[in-house]
């Protein structure tokens, strides 16, 4: 297997695409493969100029004449929760959190699958077989963990919430979750959130890392609500959001 190095990655340019934030635009990405023993160092590398990973690609957005997709964190030593989060953490105090290996099950492919018709009813995702699914899940050359969250004490312990999560030097990332569109009362994408960023203080790391933020798309607009939050600006690195 070639040993891949930060000289030696070669980065490729998608076509254009219809943007899926900004109505009207059009959206490229530079990508590469993560492959061989170095293939966690370079993913920190590329993470911390802004990359993402997706299974074995990691990519960023590279839109001619348009910047709006920011790459950003959150510094969680310095996160103070307002009252509307400490309403959901106590709203959630009743889940219990499991870290696990990145192994596909099918209660989590139902939980997906209902995830995505009731709040991504028509997206590209929802023709994602079990198999595609294990792809999404298991197809890491990264450390990355499934994080299940379930109903404590209720028969059964229901599974109601999933993350995805690469486990980065300086914090965790998170790649994709999911949960139980039933219980929207919960917040339950926000719970994630937090949980994430207790785990990072109570590793004593640094960052959760969100992707992308759209400061003009209102899918996007949630991220900015996590403060502090750092913007990875290139030669500048990562910056306060203004």
């Amino acid at each position: 297997m070639t040993d891949q190095t930060p000289e030696t990655t070669q980065l490729f340019l998608t076509a254009a695409m219809p943007c899926p934030y900004l109505p009207g635009r059009q959206e490229r990405k530079l990508f590469t493969h993560l492959t061989g023993r170095r293939a966690s160092s370079l993913h920190h590398l590329l993470s911390e100029n802004g990359f993402r990973r997706s299974q074995n690609l990691i990519y960023r957005p590279a839109c001619e004449g348009c910047n709006a997709c920011q790459s950003v964190r959150i510094v969680a030593a310095e996160f103070a929760p307002s009252g509307r989060f400490r309403r959901v953490a106590a709203k959630n105090d009743d889940l219990s959190v499991d870290v696990k290996a990145p192994a596909a099950t099918s209660e989590q492919y139902d939980l997906f699958k209902r995830y995505l018709e009731a709040r991504h009813s028509g997206g590209g995702m929802n023709q994602m077989s079990f198999l595609d699914y294990e792809y999404m899940v298991e197809d890491t050359p990264v450390q990355s963990v499934l994080v299940e969250y379930r109903l404590r004490d209720h028969p059964g312990e229901p599974l109601v919430a999933v993350a995805l999560t690469d486990v980065m030097p300086d914090g965790l990332s998170m790649v994709y979750s999911f949960y139980d569109p039933d219980l929207a009362h919960r917040s339950l994408g926000t719970f994630l959130i937090l949980d994430h960023i207790q785990q990072v203080r109570s590793a004593g790391l640094g960052y959760v890392y969100l992707g992308y933020w759209v400061k003009d798309s209102p899918k996007m607009a949630y991220k900015a609500e996590y403060r502090p939050l750092e913007v990875q600006k290139g030669p500048l690195g990562w910056c306060p959001l203004d």
